[in-house]
């Protein structure tokens, strides 16, 4: 059965919970999980979708809370790192290895950690407190599941080497959304930590994109990259122009047809302009059900609150994020052949399982 290899039952403690990325997968593949959230719409999402959510601050929750979650998942906020070729990215990472070594020897920086400028660096450090504190009670989680964007790479190659120590087999890298079905460009930094159990990447299925090329071409035994046409109802072909220029020239931007992935999905998404191919007539823009479907998201998933395109653009794509959990869990793989872009099922017909929550 789905999320019980063996005899073992999983479950899932997923921290930065946003509106559910992670939470969606987990659901398709029957497993209880809970997501700690502190933004009020996206708990408004999670709440509407019925997705069992504690709102508050990471921090001031501890593993005690969750003790029946043998899993965990995090995603922290990322907007420190994103510019780490910059002077302040590449302080701001240099901090936090600084901070992850001293974890790893086993000093309390939870004091060091408030002298920080920007309070959401430090947040990057929380899923390697909760696993440290879990293995501290002698009840560490059997795996342990990370992702953000490449910039934090070096950062779970910090926290894999400390989780090495401690007896976990683990593996990172940076994973290309549109190799596992994806129907976007997206790139992911990913861990995968495993206790009693040999840790690895999740294999690609699909074919790579790339720019000009088509998409039969490729690894014989990969399936072709998803576009955008297959996921939205769209009648008629269409081009989006990408809101980013070059140098302020709007003949630079980049545009993607309908017959290819679309560009990452961010919180501005709904800034890029949707044309005829021929640029003469502009077209609807993306609404937050399409966007969210780009995103792998149902096509009926419930977005409430203020801000929906930044719950959108923060999100893990769910069909990733099931890929990533199959491979941890060491579940049937047979279940993702069911579960393509252009095959989600309704969230409206997808059973949320029960979770004990023992935290009070």
């Amino acid at each position: 059965m789905a999320g019980q290899p063996g005899d073992h039952v999983y479950g899932i403690i997923d921290l930065f919970a946003g509106p559910g990325g992670l939470d969606v997968a987990a659901t398709w593949l029957g497993i209880p999980v809970i997501g700690i959230e502190w933004d009020p719409n996206a708990c408004a999402t999670r709440r509407a979708a019925g997705l069992l959510t504690e709102q508050g601050d990471v921090r001031h929750f501890e593993p005690s809370c969750f003790s029946n979650a043998d899993v965990l998942a995090a995603g922290p906020p990322c907007q420190t790192f994103t510019v780490a070729g910059s002077g302040h990215g590449r302080k701001a990472l240099d901090e936090v290895l600084l901070f992850a070594k001293r974890m790893g020897n086993g000093d309390d920086v939870t004091e060091d950690l408030k002298q920080i400028p920007d309070e959401r660096t430090a947040l990057v450090l929380e899923p390697l407190r909760w696993a440290l504190r879990a293995i501290k009670a002698e009840n560490p989680y059997r795996a342990i599941v990370l992702e953000q964007v490449p910039a934090v790479l070096p950062v779970w190659e910090a926290v894999g080497e400390i989780l090495d120590k401690e007896g976990y087999s683990v593996a990172h890298g940076v994973l290309r959304t549109e190799q596992y079905g994806v129907p976007q460009t997206r790139r992911r930094a990913v861990l995968i930590a495993r206790l009693g159990a040999d840790a690895a990447l999740p294999t690609p299925t699909h074919r790579p994109y790339r720019k000009g090329t088509s998409r039969t071409e490729g690894a014989e035994n990969l399936l072709p990259w998803v576009a955008m046409n297959d996921v939205l109802n769209r009648p008629d072909p269409f081009v989006v122009v990408s809101n980013y220029g070059t140098g302020g020239d709007p003949k630079a931007r980049g545009r993607r047809a309908s017959t290819e992935p679309s560009f990452t999905v961010t919180g501005k998404i709904f800034r890029n302009r949707v044309v005829t191919p021929s640029g003469e007539r502009s077209l609807p823009r993306f609404s937050y059900a399409e966007a969210g479907r780009l995103q792998t998201f149902p096509a009926d998933y419930p977005w409430f609150g203020n801000d929906v395109a930044q719950q959108i653009g923060n999100a893990i794509p769910p069909l990733l994020a099931m890929h990533v959990l199959v491979t941890a869990l060491d579940i049937d793989v047979q279940i993702l052949e069911r579960r393509t872009a252009q095959n989600l099922p309704l969230w409206a017909e997808t059973k949320v399982p029960h979770f004990d929550v023992t935290c009070e």
